[in-house]
């Protein structure tokens, strides 16, 4: 088991990229604050568990998600997995009601896209685009080789496509 020392360096190593991860997903603060803390307290609790089969950073994004999505059910609300706008650097940002629609419904329209894709689909969709996870770490997280994790990820966001297409 760590030592509580070796436990808050894991915490100051990894605490903003987890709040990052957390916070990519839920655009939310205080809430990827707050799941953040119930992540890294998970984690300690899970600690002794921890084989070190894949990086520190891997093995926390995964409890994060389940962490998020267990707020998820717990409150009920969507998700916001993929910012179609994150890929257009020169989408217009405004205030204005008819783009604050507009991109509601483009929100909306990904949400439901994400929810129909499979679960291995969305989760290397997931750690790659949020956990800013290589091929390998999303990998060995799991379990494929990292040459089906680039084609998961590579089909899902051409089905991705294809749904957003014909929606």
């Amino acid at each position: 088991m760590a030592t509580e020392w070796e436990f808050e360096k894991i915490y100051a190593d990894n605490y903003q990229r987890i709040y990052s991860f957390l916070y990519k997903m839920c655009r939310d603060g205080n809430v990827a604050e707050d799941l953040a803390q119930e992540t890294f307290y998970q984690a300690y609790l899970a600690i002794p568990g921890f084989r070190g089969q894949c990086e520190m950073f891997t093995w926390l994004a995964a409890i994060a998600k389940n962490q998020y999505f267990r707020y998820l059910r717990k409150t009920r609300k969507e998700s916001f997995l993929i910012d179609v706008y994150e890929t257009e650097p020169n989408a217009p940002e405004s205030d204005e009601p008819a783009y604050r629609i507009l991109r509601e419904i483009d929100i909306n329209r990904v949400r439901k896209a994400v929810a129909a894709l499979p679960k291995k689909y969305s989760d290397v969709l997931i750690l790659r685009i949020y956990g800013e996870l290589s091929y390998e770490e999303i990998s060995k997280k799991l379990g494929i080789s990292p040459g089906s994790a680039k084609v998961i990820y590579f089909r899902a966001k051409d089905r991705m496509k294809e749904m957003l297409k014909d929606d």
